[in-house]
């Protein structure tokens, strides 16, 4: 037997031994690839041209060099699916190139791929590439661990039967077994391949696991000047003392505490063990979260035959409170002037850690009254309770009671069909999930944010006795109703201060009897601007945002936008309605001794507006955290 395949079959030999575990196994986390990866034959170092005159390795680095690989016939067929460089700028980019080809191969099977023979020649290095014959499974069983706990881990036994023996599968199947054990309380375990057999290029062997000693948790230490309560954290987090440890619930700790607006993460959880306990440290400190907004906008008056004003004001006042007595919950007012006929009034409480679980349950209001053009009232409170999940964002599980009912009209007793609005009552159940992955609430430069909503409920039309009850004949006075809503934000780094920001959302109220105040309503600062507050009406809708931002400092900023909306209107009692408005502008943002200013110019255009300077709309005001 030529030394040559002495060698090789030593490379092997240490190759098993190294994934039988070697002396000690892999501990706890392993890197990909590593585990079941052959000891590299690594290509020679060019020759010293101190001890061989001929060739030698040019004085100047960056010369360039031609590849030329060599290879048996046999092997010639596998190389084809690989096309390495052949002309390389320098000597060191000829090794690389090298190595990553033998690499390649050791990857796909070829266990005992290397490179043999390097030759130096004037401008070309000649490579004796050894490929071999690829490996595969026989067999992998199952060792010592629970079909449950393998299955989980994805293990099928059809993926290691008569497959190639690929390493980089082996060790996603290390990986997931170690995840699902590190998470069940045993963070020190280690995974190995025992009873190895090799059978004419075939490999089978058993995954056993050795747990090492269970760990619990033991307390959540906060590290840092905060009122944040260690109770409400820990039911927040999941990390309760005396529960088996879960490195999910550690590695998920930042990305939950960044959803909370009132604490700001210093830095990546740490833990520390002793005597099969973990203790968690939190490096913490709060942040000013309580908000006092009050906005004013100034909009031109489209009402011209009244008498009125040539311009208008609207405004938006609102209070929040959070993290009361250090506790998580939350308290929020809202009201809002839309223009001189409209209202709007929002309250909201948050209650985290609902009896010692980890439910949050939350109650809402809303209230909008219109005074004019068929006048009416909506209330709309809500009821709703979510899990905040360790992996998978966000789940909530609401009901919702909304009744519209139309105010007091002498108009009412002569008319001969329906008004375009009338008394509803829609009460439905519904799922919520977000996703927020964002790397800070307030003034994102990455990251994530996705929403999605989807209820269901039964419509009721009330008979209105100011109405002619012939009237309501050819209406279904009930009915099934479903609404839809989607929301995905995507923030982008552009350069140093930079940022992207890609933006989709959208809402649809599926239903054969709709009317008026059955709709959304969108337009101005929150959702379409360049026009008035709650313009339009819509049954389904889409806005599409792209809107740079240039920072100038922590919580600084300018902007430029682009708003692309579409909508739908399609009720009982007016024609059918399509547009699709698009509002442009610019604005800036920046902290002053009362609070965050924000300055906001944009115009619109749409089938009933033009884009023109006197149409435009400017928002301005103060947001104040304390």
């Amino acid at each position: 037997m030529s030394s040559q395949m002495y060698a090789r079959l030593l490379a092997f030999g240490l190759w098993c031994w190294l994934l039988l575990g070697g002396p000690a196994g892999a501990w706890a986390q392993i890197s990909p690839g590593t585990p079941g990866q052959p000891p590299l034959n690594s290509p020679p170092i060019p020759p010293d041209s101190s001890v061989r005159p001929r060739p030698a390795l040019p004085a100047v680095a960056s010369r360039p060099w031609v590849l030329r690989l060599q290879t048996e016939a046999a092997d010639a067929p596998a190389l084809r699916r690989y096309r390495p460089r052949t002309g390389l700028p320098d000597s060191l980019s000829v090794l690389r190139e090298v190595r990553n080809l033998v690499l390649a191969l050791q990857n796909e099977a070829y266990l005992l791929a290397s490179a043999d023979r390097l030759t130096w020649e004037k401008d070309t290095v000649r490579v004796q590439l050894y490929v071999g014959a690829r490996f595969q499974w026989a067999r992998l069983r199952n060792g010592n661990l629970g079909d449950a706990l393998l299955t989980r881990a994805g293990y099928r036994e059809r993926l290691f039967s008569g497959r190639p023996f690929l390493p980089a599968d082996w060790a996603r199947l290390q990986q997931r077994v170690l995840s699902e054990a590190e998470n069940q309380g045993y963070p020190f375990a280690t995974v190995r391949l025992d009873s190895v057999e090799l059978t004419d290029r075939a490999v089978s062997g058993r995954v056993v696991l050795e747990r090492g000693p269970v760990v619990y948790f033991d307390s959540l230490e906060i590290v840092g000047a905060t009122k944040t309560r260690k109770e409400f954290l820990a039911r927040y987090l999941q990390i309760l003392p005396n529960q088996p440890y879960s490195q999910q619930r550690v590695a998920a700790a930042t990305r939950l505490l960044r959803q909370l607006p009132y604490l700001r993460v210093r830095a990546e959880p740490e833990v520390r063990f002793a005597q099969h306990k973990a203790r968690v440290y939190l490096l913490l400190e709060d942040r000013p979260a309580n908000q006092f907004d009050a906005i004013v906008g100034i909009l031109p008056n489209t009402a011209t035959n009244t008498g009125q004003k040539k311009v208008q004001l609207t405004g938006d006042v609102t209070i929040n409170l959070r993290n009361i007595r250090g506790g998580g919950k939350q308290l929020g007012l809202q009201w809002r002037k839309v223009d001189a006929a409209s209202q709007l009034l929002d309250a909201q409480y948050v209650h985290p850690g609902f009896f010692g679980t980890p439910l949050e349950v939350s109650g809402s209001f809303n209230l909008y009254r219109q005074t004019q053009l068929n006048p009416f009232q909506t209330l709309r409170p809500r009821l709703q309770v979510t899990y905040p999940t360790p992996r998978a964002g966000r789940v909530a599980l609401f009901t919702e009671w909304r009744s519209s009912q139309l105010l007091s009209d002498s108009t009412y007793k002569l008319l001969a069909v329906l008004p375009s609005t009338i008394d509803t009552r829609y009460d439905s159940y519904g799922l919520d999930y977000t996703w927020n992955a964002l790397d800070d609430l307030y003034f994102p430069r990455q990251g994530t944010l996705a929403a999605a909503q989807a209820a269901v409920g039964n419509k009721r039309i009330s008979k209105n006795s100011e109405l002619n009850d012939t009237l309501y004949q050819r209406v279904a006075l009930r009915t099934t109703q479903v609404t839809l809503g989607l929301r995905l934000e995507r923030y982008f780094r552009l350069g140093r201060n930079g940022v992207l920001l890609a933006r989709v959302r959208g809402e649809a109220l599926l239903n054969r009897r709709l009317f008026l105040n059955d709709l959304f309503r969108l337009g101005g600062l929150n959702t379409l601007r360049g026009f008035n507050e709650l313009n339009f009406y819509a049954n389904q809708y889409a806005v599409g945002t792209v809107e740079f931002r240039q920072f100038t400092g922590q919580d600084a900023y300018v902007f430029v936008f682009a708003d692309q909306a579409w909508l739908r209107q399609d009720i009982v009692a007016q024609p059918y309605y399509e547009d699709a408005p698009t509002g442009l502008g610019a604005g800036l943002s920046f902290r002053t001794g009362a609070g965050v200013f924000q300055f906001v110019y944009s115009l619109g255009h749409s089938e009933q507006q033009k884009l023109a300077l006197n149409a435009s709309k400017i928002h301005f005001g103060i947001t104040n955290r304390f």
